[in-house]
Formats: structure tokens, C-alpha cells, sequence
């Protein structure tokens, strides 16, 4: 661990960008400079605005924005040197992580990301998805000395925090470990994707795959589906589904299955497949009659309201959670951990909604308790290999505090 590590560069400038910036200029006493950039500088710029707008900043201090072909590592770099940025928060398209990645190993300055790399021409590939690309990265990393935190958003991210919160201190001989994320609000339009269309329908038109027996499960989407019982917002229909961090769990905890399950209205279902069936969610291109070549995925984008649109009008609640079952002193033991978020609270705070909002939060707290040394560990790491403590506290200090749910029945978890 070196000297404090001061001075954010931001990459991208979508809904979750804008939360990091609000996040970020709130605790600018520690964490220094900001810096956003994007291919679109005005983008940058708009989320500037939005952060002077609500008197976001708590001192005085630089807030910057820059274009960046973040596909190019060296254009990367030279902008982390001009910046002189110490903590790199990615969150742009999941296309860039391995261009910054290798430009924040290269100038030896601090890496997160809030999902995994994504292969443009490939969907879902061989799982445990992080070996394809970011655990190639490991000894490089370390031999830097950079510290790169590996999907620290909500899920991934603060999900795998709770399940290790779980496993050190309530079910230390873990079973089972299911993820489950509801979103219990509304935005009001006929139909929409809660984050960037092409990396949501891309998630959904792939194998599901689950960690169970020992072994990797392979599923179709909308195939395995169970009611849950959640605190907030009730009974909710969730569907077994890929994701990220089921593929760090499942090699950290293989003695446990571990499975990640989405709630989704029918009618989200419905549309999904009709488009699917049709072949709109295709990325492969195709030629109209009148000799246009189109990809039917970026048309179906373009023709979808932009996710960050819908924060005005969105309504309800997220419940987002780890529940862990297996054995303690010989007996058996469960327990819930999860976040509760509100839509129009966050875009009262921050001018995004919930989704933007539960996703932006947590790389905030990590690049703080990598600013003051805490999670300055020099090598490459999934959340639920560092200690989850001090990261819990802070989000429940920055708006997203964390509750249990037990034998002892609901409560507020401090730390």
C-alpha cells in the first residue's frame, strides 16, 4: 500500500455515469479531481451540468470533461497521465473493460468495472466468464502493483459482498447462495429496457447458467421460474438467468450451488419474445429491400426510449438481495441480505433512476476505501474477495444501506 490514491477519472456517461459523478463530487474531499469521459463529450458535459445544478460538489474542485475512444488503450492512457487520475471508474458499454483495464496496468493506477467483458461478436461464452478475459489480467495486475476491483456495482458487486457478509459471520458452511434482484417499479412507457437495450437483451438471449452440484447447469431463459417472498415489495415472480457474478461465486465458493434469479413481468416476457422470435434481437446485420444494411438489435435500440429518459416519471422500489442457506455449529442456517431503493428518491438526489442509482453507488464507496487505503490491495479482486465491512458501512452512510432478514426477522445491519 502506497501513499493515498486521489483524483477520479470516470469512463462513459450513461445513467450509471451520472450517479458516480453526483457520488463522487458529494465525497470530493476525499476523492479529489473528477474527470468524465465518453466518445460523446457533450454527454460528459450534460452530467457536469446536472452535478453544479444540484450543488453536488462538497468542496471546491475539478470537474472535467474529456472525449475518449475508450476502445483504444493508448488513448486511454495518455488521458489517465493528462488527468492525473489515480482511480479509474469504468463504467462505460461492457465492450471498453479490457482496453482500460490494460491502460490502468499500464500507468499503474486503480480499476473497477461494474460488469464483465463483452465480446461484441460473441454471446455467452464458456463459462466461469471472467477467465475468458479479465483473470487473463491477474498477474499482470499484480506485478504492477495496480488494484483492479472486479464488478463492484450492485450486482455484481455489492450482492457478492452480502454473500460473503453471509458466510463469515451467519452460515459459515455455505449450501446455497441465490441472488435475487426485483425491480417493483414502474416507468410508464408501453415498453423499456432498464440499461443500455444491447447489453440487456444480450444477457437474456444466451445459456443460462447456473453453479449447482458441483457443476455448471445450462438452462434457456424464462425456462426456471419461483415466487419469492421479499421484504418491500411482496410476493415476485423471478426467473433463473445468467449473470456475472455466478461465475466469480461459483469459483470462490464451490461447495455451494449458486444461482442468480431476475424478476420479470409477463409482459416484459412477451415482448422479449416476439422480438427474439422475429429476429430483432439479432446482432448479426441483415439488408433491406432498399439495399440498407442494418443491424436489427441497434434498430430495436434506437427505437426504444434511452433508458436514462425514464427517471422522471419512475415509480416503486428495487429489492435486491443474497440469500445464503446452509450450516452453522451443526444446525441449519439462512439468511437474507438486501438493499431496499427507491426510484424517485434517487432521481430526487441525483436526477437518476433506482436501476442507474443501486448501480452507481458502490464503485463510489470502493474507489473511497481504495482513496484512503482500505481496499488498496495491489492486485486484481472480486468483491466477495475483500472485506465486506468497511464497504457496507460506507454505502450505508451514501444511500444504500443494507438489511437482514433472519430468524430474528427484519433489520437494518450496521457495521
Amino acid at each position: 500500500m502506497g501513499e493515498m490514491k486521489r483524483n477520479v477519472l470516470i469512463i462513459g456517461a450513461g445513467g450509471v455515469a451520472q450517479v458516480v459523478a453526483h457520488k463522487c463530487a458529494q465525497n470530493n474531499d476525499l476523492l479529489g479531481d473528477i474527470h468524465i469521459a465518453s466518445r460523446t463529450v457533450s454527454k460528459c458535459e450534460a452530467i457536469i451540468a446536472s452535478v453544479r445544478e444540484k450543488g453536488s460538489l462538497k468542496v471546491d474542485g475539478v470537474l472535467q470533461a474529456h472525449a475518449v475512444n475508450a476502445r483504444d488503450t493508448a488513448e486511454v492512457a495518455a488521458l489517465i497521465r493528462e488527468t492525473g487520475a489515480q482511480i479509474v471508474i469504468n463504467v462505460a458499454q461492457a465492450f471498453v473493460n479490457m482496453p482500460v483495464l490494460d491502460a490502468c496496468i499500464e500507468t499503474g493506477v486503480a480499476y473497477m468495472d461494474t460488469a464483465i467483458h463483452e465480446d461484441p461478436e460473441k454471446v455467452c461464452e464458456a463459462p466461469p466468464w471472467y477467465g475468458n478475459y479479465e483473470w487473463k489480467r491477474r498477474e499482470a495486475a499484480a506485478k504492477a502493483g495496480v488494484t483492479a476491483i472486479l464488478g463492484v456495482g450492485f450486482d455484481p458487486g455489492v450482492v457478492n459482498a452480502y454473500a460473503k457478509l453471509a458466510i463469515d459471520d451467519y452460515v459459515p458452511e455455505p449450501a446455497s447462495i441465490d441472488i435475487v434482484d426485483i425491480n417493483a417499479g414502474s416507468h410508464g412507457r408501453w415498453f423499456s429496457t432498464n440499461f443500455d437495450p444491447e447489453i440487456n437483451f444480450r444477457e437474456f438471449t444466451g445459456t443460462v447458467y447456473s453453479w449447482q452440484n458441483g457443476g455448471w447447469q445450462e438452462n434457456r431463459m424464462f425456462e426456471v421460474g419461483k415466487t419469492w417472498a421479499l421484504p418491500v415489495v411482496g410476493e415476485q415472480k423471478a426467473y433463473l438467468t445468467g449473470h456475472d457474478e455466478v461465475h466469480s461465486l461459483a469459483t470462490n465458493y464451490p461447495q455451494a450451488d449458486v444461482r442468480f434469479w431476475m424478476g420479470f413481468g409477463d409482459h416484459y416476457i412477451n415482448v422479449f419474445t416476439v422480438l427474439k422470435n422475429l429476429g430483432l434481437l439479432s446482432e448479426k446485420p441483415v439488408t433491406t429491400a432498399e439495399g440498407l444494411e442494418v443491424v436489427p438489435l441497434k434498430v430495436v435500440k434506437a427505437v426504444l426510449p434511452d433508458p436514462s429518459s425514464l427517471a422522471p416519471d419512475y415509480t416503486g422500489k428495487t429489492c435486491i438481495g443474497t440469500l445464503v442457506k446452509g450450516m452453522k455449529d451443526g444446525q441449519p442456517a439462512e439468511v437474507f441480505i438486501y438493499n431496499v431503493a427507491d426510484h424517485k428518491e434517487a432521481y430526487l438526489e441525483v436526477g437518476s433512476q433506482g436501476i442507474s442509482y443501486t448501480a452507481g453507488v458502490p464503485p463510489v464507496a470502493a474507489a473511497m476505501l481504495i482513496a484512503d487505503g482500505t481496499w488498496d490491495v495491489g492486485a486484481m479482486k472480486n468483491v466477495e474477495e475483500l472485506d465486506p465491512k468497511p464497504f457496507l458501512d460506507i454505502l450505508n452512510r451514501i444511500g444504500l444501506p443494507t438489511c437482514i432478514r433472519d430468524a430474528q426477522g427484519d433489520r437494518p445491519l450496521t457495521f
